[in-house]
């Protein structure tokens, strides 16, 4: 695996389809689509186009032949305590230094390492280590970028009615059935 450090900017333009669903809920409208009110086009934010890149990585991530290698493991997945996996980064990167900076340093320079989030969109290092906090090396600017995506025609959202065969509770037995929305 090549470890070349891009050095120009590049931009590209990603088409994707999505027909009868919903790529990004909007938590704040009952999961509905996200929806420019001026426009009536769908949105999809930056921070889902990243989840999705990084569920693709985490499911099919390249064997690592050795250490030295960039690892494609994810830093942010559901369940991880980030500041446990910087202490880690403090621990394997820099506990041969003395100085705070160079430790922060060797840190950032693990963390770049051994995840594929970190190195590829950056993220913020410095929320809770000691040697991380406050330091330079805990920013990381990662040189892929999203900005919100948007549908090319408008959109028109709608909520679905839909019923089972079966019931959740026994006082509910009689009923046969319950409803709910999609």
């Amino acid at each position: 695996m090549s470890n070349d450090t891009l050095t120009n900017r590049h931009d590209f333009l990603l088409f994707f389809e999505v027909v009868n669903g919903n790529p990004n809920g909007d938590p704040d409208a009952g999961n509905m689509p996200r929806l420019d009110p001026n426009t009536n086009r769908g949105i999809v934010s930056d921070v889902c186009l990243k989840r999705k890149v990084r569920n693709y990585v985490g499911t099919f991530k390249p064997k690592r032949e050795n250490d030295q290698d960039n690892g494609h493991t994810i830093l942010v997945t559901q369940g991880t305590v980030i500041n446990d996996q910087l202490d880690e980064g403090v621990k394997k990167g820099g506990e041969e230094f003395k100085e705070i900076k160079d430790k922060a340093e060797a840190a950032m320079k693990w963390l770049c390492r051994e995840f594929y989030d970190v190195r590829t969109f950056g993220g913020v290092l410095s929320t809770g280590n000691e040697v991380m906090k406050g330091s330079a090396w805990g920013q990381v600017r990662g040189p892929v970028q999203f900005t919100f995506g948007q549908s090319f025609h408008p959109i028109t959202p709608l909520e679905i009615t839909i019923t089972r065969c079966a019931v959740t509770k026994a006082e509910d037995a009689a009923k046969e059935r319950t409803m709910g929305n999609k």
